[in-house]
């Protein structure tokens, strides 16, 4: 029964984003606006209730499975990906490379706020 109720909150949360996106006509997915709803519900209750942990643990287990429907998307259009393989490649190395040098910049910028942090409260 935990866990029902777990999945319950989680479709519950995906079901408001979806209609928030629906009658504001937000071009973002509506399981992101419900998540995005979810986390800020969980900042201001301070805390993740014992359905929601069980059943994110469960999730978390068996997440390998929800990248098979990615995959099959790969594959069916593969012939797309052959012929634009070149400006494709190009765009994950590039947002590759961005997306780690602004976590190094976003790191750096932590370990210093933290060491003056540290350095304020000795």
């Amino acid at each position: 029964m935990n866990i029902l109720s777990g999945i319950t909150i989680l479709l519950a949360y995906q079901l408001v984003g979806e209609v928030l996106v629906f009658f504001a006509d937000l071009s973002i997915p509506g399981p992101v606006v419900g998540l995005l709803l979810l986390l800020v519900t969980l900042i201001v209750k301070g805390g993740v209730g014992e359905s929601l942990e069980g059943v994110s643990k469960t999730l978390l287990t068996h997440l390998s499975l929800l990248f098979v429907p990615a995959g099959v998307g790969v594959m069916v259009h593969f012939q797309r990906i052959e012929a634009e393989w070149l400006s494709m490649g190009l765009a994950l190395l590039l947002s590759t490379l961005l997306s780690l040098a602004f976590t190094a910049l976003l790191l750096r910028l932590m370990v210093g706020f933290n060491a003056r942090r540290r350095q304020g409260d000795g």
